[in-house]
């Protein structure tokens, strides 16, 4: 069972207790049907865990591949279908923060969604995410939702969000996952077609081709700029559990904030090595059009102590 089939089960036993309140007691052979039905939901659902039930998300498309509330193209719709799902997957793995720039994606397997029926209104599909951990006393919200969520997020932030906005959901969900999610937009726009997306009790969907054309241009190469800086300065301290850290630039005395990357396992070894001694450190940089620069520290080899007592007279 899954989250709206729950939620339908409920109201069922909400109606059919509220209509047996209007039957006397002594109509008993109109009230039999009744009891039977609603003694038969409430089995149904009587030791179902409403926090560990799965729900659905409803992806739907509109275009030059789609009839209407009729039909779709198939070849159109199992290649888009196809590229949400493994955007979705990639999006789960940036937000575990086991996705590296390069290589296999981590738990693919577990984040793929299962298509269970076709959307209503515009054509589309239902799609169905991976059921939680039932052993779980309390069980954590799946990756896949947290991803979908994201997506969703995504779409409305390049729509109508601020550089910066954009920047920071890149930053969380890792330039990689941003690259796959901006793939299946552009298959829609190749194919002259848009879609809508929801997902517990959220909605956006693009008004036209046009729209979504306009704003996958804010996931282009050209608007999302990736660089690497050179700084000389100080570590000024690192979260390892955060895997953040600051940088205190020794020309203009600018404090850098960042993220510290994967490859670093151990994030603490920053703060044993590092700290408030001179150093230089190699920083990727990411810029959203005008947005601020969003800083990641990705390697132990991208910093480096420096000697600072070193004398720079020339020799005699």
């Amino acid at each position: 069972m899954n989250h709206d089939e729950f939620l339908s089960m409920s109201s069922e036993i909400k109606e059919l207790e509220s209509l047996l309140a209007d039957i006397p007691e002594e109509n008993v052979i109109e009230r039999m049907g009744l009891e039977a039905r609603l003694e038969s939901a409430r089995r149904a659902i009587a030791n179902v865990r409403e926090d560990q039930l799965g729900y659905k998300a409803r992806l739907t498309f509109r275009g030059k591949p789609v009839f209407g509330s009729h039909g779709i193209a198939a070849d159109f719709a199992s290649k888009a279908a196809g590229a949400f799902s493994d955007a979705v997957a990639v999006v789960a793995a940036g937000l575990a923060e086991n996705l590296r720039y390069m290589g296999p994606i981590p738990d693919r397997q577990k984040n793929q969604l299962l298509i269970t029926g076709t959307a209503v209104g515009s054509f589309g599909f239902e799609f169905e995410l991976p059921q939680p951990e039932t052993s779980m006393l309390f069980p954590e919200p799946s990756k896949a939702e947290n991803a979908l969520q994201k997506m969703l997020e995504l779409f409305q932030l390049i729509a109508a969000g601020s550089d910066d906005d954009v920047a920071e959901l890149i930053d969380e969900i890792h330039p990689r996952a941003v690259k796959k999610a901006a793939d299946f937009l552009d298959y829609l726009a190749q194919q002259d077609a848009w879609c809508g997306l929801e997902f517990k009790e959220r909605f956006f969907r693009f008004r036209d081709v046009d729209h979504l054309r306009a704003s996958t241009e804010r996931l282009r190469e050209d608007n999302i700029r990736e660089a690497v800086e050179e700084h000389d300065g100080e570590l000024q301290g690192v979260l390892p559990t955060g895997r953040t850290f600051e940088f205190k630039t020794a020309d203009h005395q600018e404090i850098l904030r960042g993220k510290i990357g994967l490859d670093i396992e151990d994030a603490d070894i920053l703060n044993r090595d590092f700290l408030h001694k001179p150093a230089r450190v190699r920083l990727h940089v990411i810029r959203v059009g005008q947005g601020r620069p969003r800083y990641s520290l990705r390697s132990i080899e991208d910093i480096t102590a420096t000697d600072a007592t070193a004398s720079t007279e020339p020799s005699a």
